[in-house]
Protein backbone atom coordinates (compact mmCIF):
# COMPACT_ATOMS: atom_id res chain seq x y z
CA UNK A 1 0.00 0.00 0.00
CA UNK A 2 1.62 3.37 -1.05
CA UNK A 3 1.81 6.06 2.32
CA UNK A 4 0.61 9.50 1.75
CA UNK A 5 2.67 11.74 2.46
CA UNK A 6 1.81 13.92 5.01
CA UNK A 7 0.86 17.55 4.49
CA UNK A 8 1.69 19.66 8.05
CA UNK A 9 -2.01 18.97 9.01
CA UNK A 10 -1.52 15.55 9.53
CA UNK A 11 2.03 15.58 11.74
CA UNK A 12 5.02 18.26 11.61
CA UNK A 13 8.36 17.62 10.42
CA UNK A 14 6.44 15.23 7.95
CA UNK A 15 6.97 15.32 4.10
CA UNK A 16 5.16 18.37 2.43
CA UNK A 17 1.81 18.79 0.69
CA UNK A 18 3.70 18.33 -2.67
CA UNK A 19 4.59 15.25 -1.69
CA UNK A 20 1.25 14.31 -0.60
CA UNK A 21 -0.33 15.56 -3.92
CA UNK A 22 2.73 13.61 -5.75
CA UNK A 23 1.90 10.65 -4.00
CA UNK A 24 -1.63 10.54 -5.34
CA UNK A 25 -0.52 11.72 -8.57
CA UNK A 26 1.34 8.21 -8.50
CA UNK A 27 -1.90 6.43 -7.72
CA UNK A 28 -3.96 7.48 -10.67
CA UNK A 29 -1.13 6.85 -13.05
CA UNK A 30 -2.48 3.22 -12.17
CA UNK A 31 -6.63 4.19 -13.27
CA UNK A 32 -6.05 3.12 -16.79
CA UNK A 33 -9.24 4.05 -19.15
CA UNK A 34 -10.02 0.54 -20.67
CA UNK A 35 -11.17 1.98 -24.23
CA UNK A 36 -7.96 3.57 -24.59
CA UNK A 37 -5.62 1.48 -22.83
CA UNK A 38 -3.90 4.83 -21.06
CA UNK A 39 -3.45 6.15 -17.64
CA UNK A 40 -6.32 8.93 -17.33
CA UNK A 41 -3.15 11.11 -15.81
CA UNK A 42 -1.73 11.03 -19.41
CA UNK A 43 -4.78 11.25 -20.88
CA UNK A 44 -4.77 14.73 -19.37
CA UNK A 45 -8.50 13.60 -17.38
CA UNK A 46 -7.09 14.97 -14.04
CA UNK A 47 -7.20 18.51 -13.70
CA UNK A 48 -6.64 19.10 -9.79
CA UNK A 49 -5.59 17.20 -6.58
CA UNK A 50 -5.71 19.34 -3.25
CA UNK A 51 -5.31 17.54 0.07
CA UNK A 52 -6.92 19.36 2.89
CA UNK A 53 -5.26 17.77 6.34
CA UNK A 54 -6.56 13.83 5.43
CA UNK A 55 -9.19 14.57 2.83
CA UNK A 56 -8.47 14.39 -1.20
CA UNK A 57 -10.10 16.13 -3.38
CA UNK A 58 -9.82 15.51 -7.12
CA UNK A 59 -11.31 16.97 -9.81
CA UNK A 60 -10.68 15.77 -13.22
CA UNK A 61 -13.03 15.18 -16.77
CA UNK A 62 -13.81 13.13 -19.29
CA UNK A 63 -13.48 12.42 -22.83
CA UNK A 64 -16.48 13.86 -23.64
CA UNK A 65 -19.99 14.52 -21.51
CA UNK A 66 -21.68 11.47 -22.90
CA UNK A 67 -18.68 9.22 -21.76
CA UNK A 68 -19.79 5.76 -20.61
CA UNK A 69 -17.23 4.75 -18.27
CA UNK A 70 -17.91 8.23 -16.00
CA UNK A 71 -18.68 5.86 -12.95
CA UNK A 72 -16.11 3.17 -13.43
CA UNK A 73 -13.34 6.27 -14.02
CA UNK A 74 -14.88 8.06 -11.06
CA UNK A 75 -14.84 5.32 -8.49
CA UNK A 76 -11.52 4.13 -9.74
CA UNK A 77 -9.93 7.18 -8.58
CA UNK A 78 -11.80 6.70 -5.74
CA UNK A 79 -10.39 3.28 -4.60
CA UNK A 80 -6.82 4.40 -6.32
CA UNK A 81 -6.53 7.49 -3.47
CA UNK A 82 -8.37 4.96 -0.70
CA UNK A 83 -5.06 3.10 -1.01
CA UNK A 84 -3.16 5.49 0.27
CA UNK A 85 -2.24 5.62 3.94
CA UNK A 86 -3.72 8.08 5.89
CA UNK A 87 -6.45 9.25 3.86
CA UNK A 88 -9.32 9.88 5.53
CA UNK A 89 -12.07 11.14 2.96
CA UNK A 90 -12.02 11.27 -0.75
CA UNK A 91 -14.20 13.75 -3.02
CA UNK A 92 -13.72 13.38 -6.76
CA UNK A 93 -15.40 16.09 -8.86
CA UNK A 94 -16.34 15.63 -12.50
CA UNK A 95 -15.80 18.83 -14.51
CA UNK A 96 -16.65 20.48 -17.86
CA UNK A 97 -14.74 23.23 -17.80
CA UNK A 98 -12.19 23.32 -19.53
CA UNK A 99 -13.24 20.69 -21.89
CA UNK A 100 -11.08 18.41 -22.37
CA UNK A 101 -8.89 18.41 -25.48
CA UNK A 102 -6.93 15.44 -26.67
CA UNK A 103 -4.14 17.39 -28.66
CA UNK A 104 -3.67 19.84 -25.99
CA UNK A 105 -4.07 17.99 -22.80
CA UNK A 106 -3.09 14.38 -23.61
CA UNK A 107 1.24 13.63 -22.78
CA UNK A 108 3.59 12.79 -25.31
CA UNK A 109 3.43 9.95 -23.74
CA UNK A 110 -0.06 8.97 -24.16
CA UNK A 111 0.04 10.37 -27.24
CA UNK A 112 2.94 7.70 -28.30
CA UNK A 113 0.81 4.69 -26.90
CA UNK A 114 -2.00 5.76 -28.96
CA UNK A 115 0.30 5.77 -32.38
CA UNK A 116 0.01 9.61 -32.75
CA UNK A 117 3.42 9.91 -32.50
CA UNK A 118 6.80 8.04 -32.68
Amino acid sequence: MTELAASPPFDSGEPSEDDAVGAVFQVLHEVIDPELGVNIVDLGLVYDVAIDGRAVSVAMTMTTPACPLGPYLTNAVEAAVWALDGVEQVDVHVVWDPPWNSTAMMSDEAKRQLGWTR
